[in-house]
């Protein structure tokens, strides 16, 4: 098993995804299934009135001692995946599908909100000569590919334009050059 990056309230998406994986492959993942039935706490009459069987009363009894196992393993898993400031927030939840539906509902609504400003944010975004310059170009394709997710079409060549604009101070003759090109620079 490999340990998990803590969840800080940032990139949710991969987090929920890897997460995901992880109970998927401890097999505990249908804890936090939404048409999870409840297993009934006493044995129930059926329908025609008769009793359940001492093999049917054990039978729910090992199958509810195992979802108790599961959700404790779930829950755990979750609250072990979270930075400390999350932690704290989401410790006192007592089961794993109320600390999912939490980050489900937060970052959905913190989601929506950040859609909004996306396109400023690509077009507001400058490089710098003190950050690597590699590092930048990744972040600035993360912004292009979350505008694509949203299906915001932004022409190659603006694009294009727009990385020239953004290089630094230092790359600004290699940007010069590029604008003087007769032919379109593709990505």
């Amino acid at each position: 098993m490999v340990k998990l990056d803590r969840f800080d309230g940032n990139n949710y998406t991969h987090w929920k995804d890897k997460i995901l994986f992880l109970l998927t492959a401890l097999k505990i993942s249908y804890i936090l299934d939404l048409n999870l039935e409840p297993i009934p706490e006493e044995p129930t009459a059926s329908d025609d009135g008769t009793q359940q069987s001492a093999w049917e009363i054990e039978h729910i009894k090992i199958k509810r001692k195992k979802r108790e196992e599961d959700e404790f393993l779930c829950r755990g898993h979750i609250l072990n995946t979270i930075s400390d400031r999350l932690y704290d927030l989401f410790t006192g939840m007592h089961t794993a599908k109320e600390i999912w539906d939490a980050f489900e509902f937060k970052c959905k609504a913190e989601k929506q909100g950040t859609n909004k400003y996306l396109i400023t944010k690509y077009f507001d975004f400058k490089m710098i000569d003190t950050k690597p310059f590699l590092e930048q170009v990744y972040e600035l394709q993360v912004l292009v590919n979350k505008n694509w997710a949203l299906k915001i079409d932004i022409p190659e060549t603006l694009q294009v334009g727009e990385i020239i604009a953004k290089l630094p101070q230092s790359w600004k003759e290699c940007g010069k050059k590029f604008l003087h090109k007769p032919e379109d620079i593709t990505l």
